[in-house]
């Protein structure tokens, strides 16, 4: 059988297509849909907290899906398979929303299934693109890889929220249903064209395919490894305090620096700018060495705490501080520090004994949905629990932020024994 063809930048670029897909899908269901129903439907928070944190939880299921396609001969298909789950559960969510407005418990009812759908959809697509992007792109280019399909991520995100942001105004439960429908149609049908041949004609991956082993044998191998054991420690660790700031830094805003709602709202574009210049520095850094994967890493959770830091002396001082810059750099080293942990996620996949790339990735990717579905419900626990303690909310929501930057510094001592010491992220688009 022919060798797996090394991919170049076209192919990476194809997979970013698929990554703006799902990114597409996902804004929908876990912005739109849960501003709908707080807002338009006047359920509680709570409801889309629990749903967004059940499509996390299910997503512990990557391991297993890994190592699926460890079994087999190509990775593709457990991608087109995981976004046709998805784009079913996007439309399905959409539905279920509509749905609520005259049952409630009925639509409840198949809000559950389709987050259901739309976890076991991003694991199974996220998951293998990964392993794809591991295996495939030569050691120099993974995490220049990373970024570009990161960026394109980001960027579906945005084109998504903007375009769909315009149809459905003046809103109607039809103008959601037809957008719903039309996003998760159209990343679909992107996947489909974006993966096609992808991984060459009859080039399979039958030379380094794990050997055909019960999950639970393929599991405790890469459980007893320590190097991937640490890495998922960390990857738990830092994930967790990057997200247990999302749900706190608007209404932080708001309640102690008298921010309205729609200059609250503008701090999230303030942000995701400073994690796209983060980005592109690692990246453009790593063309010219400038230090390695497990530097770039622990710098970048050093820099996300000093900026937790300084927001926690913002709750304490408040207005005039320069806010839009704080959480600028927030947001940079956020970026700067997730990319190269990325680049060594890629790195450390195809590692070990055992070809378990799948397996591994699974790991590392069930390790940041747990962490993701903790971290919100513990930032927002955590702030109501500082303020009913302490009685004034920049104190409160200081203390927050003060811990989420010691989990930052502890992250940090995990990079330090958990990641490689290989070079920076590089971002050199020639072939």
């Amino acid at each position: 059988m022919a060798a797996a063809r090394v991919f170049g930048w076209g192919a990476i670029a194809r997979l970013g297509l698929v990554q703006a897909s799902i990114g597409a899908v996902v804004v929908l269901t876990t912005s739109t849909l849960n501003r709908i129903m707080v807002v338009e439907l006047a359920l509680p928070a709570l409801v889309p907290g629990l749903l967004v944190a059940f499509h996390y939880v299910v997503q512990v299921m990557r391991p297993r899906l890994g190592h699926g396609s460890d079994q087999g001969a190509r990775r593709t298909p457990w991608i087109v398979g995981g976004m046709a789950m998805l784009a079913a559960g996007g439309a399905l969510a959409a539905a279920a929303t509509v749905w609520m407005a005259s049952d409630r418990g009925a639509g409840l009812a198949l809000a559950v299934a389709a987050f259901a759908l739309i976890g076991v959809g991003v694991a199974s697509a996220g998951t293998t693109l990964l392993v794809l992007l591991a295996q495939r792109v030569a050691p120099e280019r993974r995490a220049g890889a990373a970024t570009l399909v990161w960026l394109m991520m980001i960027a579906g995100f945005a084109v998504t929220a903007g375009i769909a942001g315009q149809m459905l105004d003046p809103y109607s439960p039809t103008r959601l249903l037809a957008v719903c429908g039309s996003v998760s149609l159209l990343a679909f049908a992107i996947t489909l064209a974006a993966t096609w041949r992808l991984e060459g004609a009859g080039a399979g991956l039958a030379e380094t395919a794990a050997p055909r082993v019960p999950f639970g044998v393929a599991f405790r191998q890469v459980w007893h490894d320590a190097e991937a054991r640490r890495f998922t420690v960390f990857v738990f660790v830092s994930m967790l305090a990057f997200s247990a700031q999302d749900l706190i830094l608007e209404p932080f805003a708001g309640a102690v620096l008298g921010y309205t709602p729609g200059a609250s709202t503008r701090l999230s574009g303030v942000q995701h700018g400073g994690v796209l210049a983060g980005m592109l520095l690692a990246a453009l850094a790593g063309r010219r060495r400038f230090g390695s994967l497990r530097r770039w890493t622990a710098w970048g959770c050093i820099a996300s705490a000093l900026a937790l830091a300084a927001l926690a002396t913002a709750g304490l001082l408040g207005p005039p501080w320069p806010l839009r810059a704080n959480v600028f750099v927030l947001g940079a080293a956020n970026g700067a520090f997730s990319i190269a942990a990325i680049g060594s996620m890629m790195r450390l996949a195809g590692d070990g004994r055992e070809p378990r790339a799948g397996m591994r990735m699974g790991l590392w990717g069930a390790a940041q949905a747990m962490a993701f579905a903790l971290g919100g419900l513990v930032g927002t626990a955590a702030s109501d629990a500082a303020r009913w303690l302490v009685g004034r909310p920049g104190p409160a929501y200081g203390a927050v932020f003060a811990l989420e930057a010691l989990l930052f510094v502890v992250a940090a001592a995990l990079a330090v024994r958990s990641t490689p010491t290989a070079s920076a992220p590089r971002l050199a688009l020639a072939a």
